[in-house]
């Protein structure tokens, strides 16, 4: 489920190059977060597809029970009313963009 990043295709990774990837994937609304260490998302859903996209830090994202660990440069998507939480890991900071797409 984690698309990891690939520099021959998008180019060193930064946000400019991460926001263009996640806007040419389809999710147009685009946010950068930063969140300090021991940040907490309990147990959420959302209305609309997401994809989280990290920049720096390590980021665990539990979806639907099964964890996953982004590092820089990974996307997850999380559908829409999927439930799913997240907490910042290490001692780093997370930079995180969040993507977003209306469902029609």
């Amino acid at each position: 489920m984690i698309e990891h990043w690939d520099e021959s295709r998008w180019g060193p990774l930064n946000q400019e190059n991460m926001r263009r990837k996640l806007i040419d994937d389809g999710y147009p609304s685009v946010s950068c977060y930063t969140y300090p260490r021991g940040t907490v998302f309990a147990e959420h859903t959302h209305r609309v597809d997401k994809k989280d996209a990290v920049l720096e830090g390590e980021f665990a994202i539990t979806i639907e029970g099964e964890e996953f660990l982004l590092r820089p440069g990974d996307v997850i998507e999380v559908p829409s009313n999927t439930i799913h939480q997240a907490e910042v890991r290490g001692i780093t900071p997370v930079v995180s963009l969040d993507a977003a797409r209306d469902l029609k």
